[in-house]
């Protein structure tokens, strides 16, 4: 008789989970998620740079996850977006794992092309980091296109569905109880649970953890800015690797701050959660603009006696939406650093248009603690010695971008919680910060569950 596997979350964690189950004929496997499916997922600030208010799953859920509205940058490199050598033990098996997951994206039509391996190139990027202060992270990386992801998630589906898997999308799973999930208040029966809600999910799934008295600890979090720049200020740097990562310690607190997805020629997006807003960006491989986009973060770790980062970056994020009248904040870098909020006839005065409209110009340090202001004004002048325009007054800030990791579910070596049964993949559970880190724990997961079967 067939085991029962439900796996919540149809994002690359999800999907690649229910890819290694369904290829043998002992599981029936069925993927819930809230969201639609990937052909019904539209973002209009894309072409219109004015945000709507999409539903928040309509961008951050359904059929592909939060990375399916992405720029899909695929990061090739083990450590990136977590540290998978970690989970599996080594780091000849992690660098495996990332191979096999780029494999199966380029079966189902991922372009061949890569960034990052301009030796030379990389070498002299390098030097100039170094000569700044900060460290410039190389990574092999695979560009997919926000307008060609459906198209590979599509056919992930197709793919999944042929193999007898059944998708239930506009579906939200209320519950998770021994053997059963609760879905639009229904149950489904399941021998084996893998929960893979994505960021969207995490706040949701933590209650969970804790109801269902399953370990979990906090983790830190990533609080700063998406910047927007001229595209040919950054293009020196992403004609060597798309999306350069860059590390920086700060003069002042000596905090960590990093450079993450990077959208070349690409566009600012809002993002909607519960009770905020929040920014992000994606690029196209066909339609472009004349800016280039990333986020500048500051990490976060709270200690004892108050350890609980999500709650204190969601305090910012519903500040920095209260001060933005439910909408982003915008302020050009130059006014920030003379203590004045930005208005429109500043930003027009500006080298650079905005791509998205929907934001409410304003004053980034009446949202963000003074601290993290110190650390964004004091990093981007040492990234400007790299690219040296960066740092311009024109440059243009969207607040707030925080990234919730979510908190980190304790798992054994199967990838199983302390509830038997109930495995974790993905950023939801806080294993993963990335498409193919997810990705890659979800075929951990599934094999988890292979082994807990004794069919592995």
């Amino acid at each position: 008789m067939k085991k029962n596997v439900v796996i919540i979350g149809a994002g690359p964690a999800g999907l690649f989970a229910a890819r290694e189950l369904c290829q043998r004929s002992d599981f029936s496997v069925t993927v819930v998620d809230w969201g639609p499916d990937i052909k019904d997922r539209k973002c209009p600030a894309v072409e219109t740079g004015t945000c709507i208010g999409c539903r928040p799953c309509n961008i951050m859920c359904g059929l592909g996850g939060a990375g399916g509205m992405s720029s899909g940058i695929l990061n090739l490199r083990y450590d990136i977006g977590g540290d998978l050598s970690e989970l599996v033990g080594s780091r000849g098996a992690a660098d495996a794992l990332v191979k096999e997951v780029d494999q199966i994206f380029l079966e189902h039509g991922a372009p061949r092309e890569v960034s990052g391996t301009d030796i030379d190139g990389i070498a002299e990027l390098k030097r100039k980091a170094a000569a700044a202060g900060i460290s410039f992270i190389p990574i092999v990386q695979r560009h997919i296109g926000s307008e060609h992801l459906p198209a590979v998630i599509t056919s992930f589906r197709q793919w999944l569905e042929k193999r007898g898997v059944r998708f239930l999308l506009n579906t939200k799973v209320n519950q998770i109880k021994p053997g059963r999930v609760i879905a639009n208040g229904r149950p489904i029966d399941a021998d084996y649970i893998i929960a893979a809600p994505g960021r969207v999910g995490a706040k949701w799934f933590a209650e969970e953890a804790k109801r269902l008295n399953v370990k979990l600890r906090h983790g830190p979090i990533d609080i700063g800015v998406r910047v927007e720049i001229p595209a040919v200020v950054y293009e020196p740097l992403v004609s060597i690797n798309r999306d350069p990562k860059f590390h920086i310690r700060t003069k002042t607190f000596d905090d960590f701050v990093r450079t993450f997805c990077t959208n070349p020629n690409g566009y600012v997006m809002e993002e909607r959660y519960d009770g905020h807003v929040g920014v992000n960006g994606h690029s196209l491989r066909g339609v472009k603009s004349e800016n280039t986009n990333f986020a500048f973060l500051v990490r976060i770790e709270l200690t004892q006696p108050v350890t609980d980062t999500t709650a204190y970056g969601r305090s910012i994020a519903y500040l920095a939406t209260t001060i933005g009248g439910n909408q982003p904040i915008l302020q050009r870098l130059g006014d920030l650093r003379a203590g004045r909020r930005s208005t429109w006839e500043r930003i027009r005065r500006s080298h650079v248009e905005p791509t998205l409209k929907s934001v409410t110009p304003g004053d980034i340090s009446m949202a963000l603690p003074a601290r993290i202001v110190t650390d964004i004004l004091e990093g981007l002048d040492m990234l400007d010695r790299v690219a040296p325009g960066v740092a311009s007054d024109s440059t243009l800030l969207y607040a707030p971008e925080v990234k919730f990791y979510a908190m980190r579910i304790e798992v054994n070596e199967l990838m199983e919680t302390s509830m038997p049964g109930l495995f974790v993949a993905g950023d939801g559970a806080g294993l993963s910060r990335g498409i193919v880190t997810a990705a890659a724990t979800g075929l951990l997961a599934a094999r988890g569950v292979l082994k807990k079967a004794g069919l592995a």
